[in-house]
């Protein structure tokens, strides 16, 4: 492209940049991840839509430092090459002036991005670059940017982001707040926490188009998906079926393709940030990575596409919400979560670091019933006892107590109360 073509671009992307108030946008805990001052380059990864470049926009609008920004996401640049890359830079002066920080958004659609990047941080600019993929950005980065690189993981709203963006009293001990959060988080269990979702009316047409761009753009175009039909049919499928064991040779039979097809592509599915995985918890390597789930990085993908039931199976809505919250936090000290299952009790999520157990986990919308009850506390004490763990807990919609039993301590904990931690 040459600098005329993209001179009208780059204007018309800072004057969207430079135009949007944040000032109402709520606070995210990976804005402090950003660090300004690193001559690393800050890698922002997560699943498309959940607020990467409105996150970055918003940190540099904050600190009032002297910044540029280019969004490859946007189909005038579709075409771009490594060889456009410099263009773009004389562009991005030419339109911003002398600027010491550049924010360079979904830059993983240009081939050999990383080789510029590597550049612009010998000549000790300050980089902030968002990505949608994890393996492409994950390979770039440990081939050219080895030891150059600050990578943090976005995810839609948390429970805790979702509150504050809807402006929800979280300290009220009134009847009525109570009363309020619970049914916050009963939206939240069905809606999820796509940022752009509180705003929306039609959220079918949002996630089915969300849905759309991940296996059409971030998946099929990027990888040459030789069977793009059966790359959402079976994404539909694993979404359907989230939080049960995954067999790719049923999931093969069914979709007419071969075992290592349908292996491919839930790796494309896990690196475009639209599924995660959870392991069984085993010492054994080869029973990990045969024994595997899939969970949906969003609540809204269960409820807010055709032929779905938003209300259906709000137990597992919960435990999905539950485990990518896990996800997350375990990920902030890297630690791992895994599940358990055998003949004689399952446990839901298991938290462990470096092989030791550091947690067991049970998630039940509603334990009043006394075969539920029994069956989650015995769970959690044969577990404990495996695991030599005496951390245990229990997550409900709205139940609390503490139980004792064989010299164990088990808390029942609101998810409320656990989310909002």
């Amino acid at each position: 492209m040459t600098k005329q073509e993209l001179l009208p671009i780059v204007a018309e992307q800072r004057e969207e940049f430079l135009s949007e108030d944040f000032s109402t946008l709520c606070q995210r805990v990976e804005e402090k991840q950003i660090d300004f001052n690193s001559k690393l380059a800050q890698v922002v990864i997560g699943v498309r839509r959940s607020g990467k470049s409105t996150l970055c926009r918003k940190v540099l609008w904050e600190s009032g430092v002297n910044a540029a920004y280019i969004n490859f996401d946007d189909e005038r640049l579709e075409n771009v090459k490594t060889s456009d890359l410099n263009t773009i830079l004389e562009a991005l002066y030419v339109i911003y002036g002398n600027f010491q920080y550049l924010l360079l958004d979904e830059v993983q659609n240009v081939d050999g991005w990383p080789l510029f990047v590597n550049r612009l941080l010998r000549q000790n600019m300050h980089l902030i670059v968002t990505g949608s993929n994890a393996k492409l950005l994950s390979n770039e980065l440990t081939t050219h940017l080895t030891g150059r690189h600050h990578k943090i993981s976005l995810y839609p709203f948390s429970f805790t982001e979702y509150v504050q963006a809807k402006h929800i009293d979280t300290k009220s001990l009134t009847t009525r707040g109570k009363a309020e959060l619970l049914r916050t988080l009963n939206d939240y269990l069905l809606e999820g926490g796509f940022p752009e979702l509180l705003s929306e009316s039609n959220k079918q047409d949002y996630i089915m188009g969300l849905l759309d761009a991940i296996i059409k753009r971030d998946i099929t175009k990027r990888f040459n998906v030789r069977y793009p039909e059966v790359l959402m049919r079976l994404a539909t499928y694993l979404i359907d079926n989230f939080a049960q064991e995954y067999n790719a040779t049923s999931i093969a039979e069914l979709l007419g393709v071969s075992d290592h097809t349908i292996e491919t592509y839930c790796k494309y599915l896990q690196e475009a940030f639209l599924l995660l995985s959870v392991h069984k918890f085993s010492y054994k390597s080869r029973e990990r990575i045969r024994n595997e789930k899939f969970y949906v990085v969003d609540n809204a993908f269960l409820s807010n596409r055709q032929n779905t039931f938003s209300s259906e199976n709000i137990g597992w809505r919960l435990e999905n919400v539950v485990y990518v919250e896990l996800h997350h936090r375990a990920g902030l000290r890297y630690a791992d979560v895994f599940y358990y299952r055998d003949r004689t009790f399952e446990v839901d999520f298991i938290v462990a670091k470096s092989g030791v157990v550091e947690e067991l986990y049970q998630v039940c919308y509603d334990m009043s019933a006394d075969k539920t009850r029994k069956r989650e506390i015995n769970s959690l004490i044969q577990g404990a006892k495996k695991f030599h763990c005496n951390n245990l807990t229990i997550i409900t919609f709205a139940e609390q107590e503490e139980v004792k039993q064989d010299d164990l301590m088990i808390k029942i904990v609101p998810a409320v109360e656990w989310l909002l931690m």
